[in-house]
């Protein structure tokens, strides 16, 4: 990795500082990961591909992720939470900052210690049913979600979605217009709008991905989220009484599965 920042190539150059925490920082001599945590910069490219790939339903730190570590594995990778990772008590190793030689991150890399009792830490801010995920939830969406279920404001349930179309037609025809047949957020979103009508949920009584589906506006029941894009609302959507949805990784092939988060007050989606 330190010989892909020296190369300098884009999207590469836009990293402003490296740090290693976690196990490999504290010395362990059989990581299950390298955990990497980045913080960049943003150019006119970068926000023209980031918003493409986030329209059709792909990861917008591809480029970057591939930049940094080609075709290597075992290093987890996060951008821009150093800041949250420090304030939740992360002890974080500067690697390389911009400006800085790149001879000296190499003096830093072969300087970390060796300890053969550092085992990996156990995550921190986990439920139950983060346990079965496919895929455990981003750090920041870790604490929000068990903040509320500590406060007993929330019930998360964990649900295999199976492919479906919505028997709903103005649902389908949304559907349709909004995205192509192979797009992973069409699959994604039919699917979660089928579970919800096989539970009784209205389709015009449900937004997806930020717009309303159909029928006139009777409020809306439930929120689906694909791809943690629209996460941020979260609590707004909860303290109005509303259920949320969401589906972690879209994607055209692989199995689906969803988290629904309720609020533990009457009137919530039925899981």
């Amino acid at each position: 990795m330190i010989d892909r920042l020296e190369c300098g190539e884009w999207p590469v150059h836009l990293v402003e500082d490296v740090h290693l925490f976690g196990s490999y920082a504290r010395g362990a001599l059989s990581p299950g990961d390298v955990d990497v945590v980045v913080q960049h910069s943003t150019d006119r490219r970068w926000l023209d591909e980031s918003l493409h790939a986030m329209i059709n339903g792909r990861d917008s730190y591809t480029s970057l992720k591939q930049g940094l570590r080609g075709r290597a594995r075992g290093m987890s990778l996060q951008f821009q939470e150093r800041d949250s990772l420090r304030d939740e008590g992360f002890e974080l190793m500067l690697l390389w900052r911009k400006g800085e030689p790149f001879d000296l991150a190499r003096e830093r890399l072969e300087r970390l210690p060796v300890d053969p009792a550092a085992g990996s830490a156990p995550r921190d801010h986990m439920l139950p049913v983060f346990e079965a995920m496919a895929q455990i939830p981003p750090h920041p969406v870790r604490i929000q979600l068990w903040e509320l279920h500590q406060a007993q404001r929330i019930h998360v349930a964990r649900i295999d979605l199976a492919d479906a179309e919505p028997a709903d037609t103005e649902a389908a025809h949304h559907l349709r217009r909004r995205w192509t047949e192979s797009s992973p957020l069409r699959r994604a979103g039919a699917s979660a709008v089928a579970h919800l009508e096989r539970e009784g949920v209205s389709p015009d009584q449900v937004e997806l991905h930020g717009r309303r589906l159909s029928g006139p506006d009777r409020g809306v029941q439930c929120f689906i989220d694909l791809g943690w894009r629209y996460f941020r609302c979260l609590s707004r959507y909860l303290e109005d009484g509303q259920s949320w949805m969401e589906v972690p990784r879209p994607h055209r092939t692989k199995p689906l599965e969803a988290l629904l988060i309720q609020p533990r007050r009457p009137g919530a989606v039925a899981s």
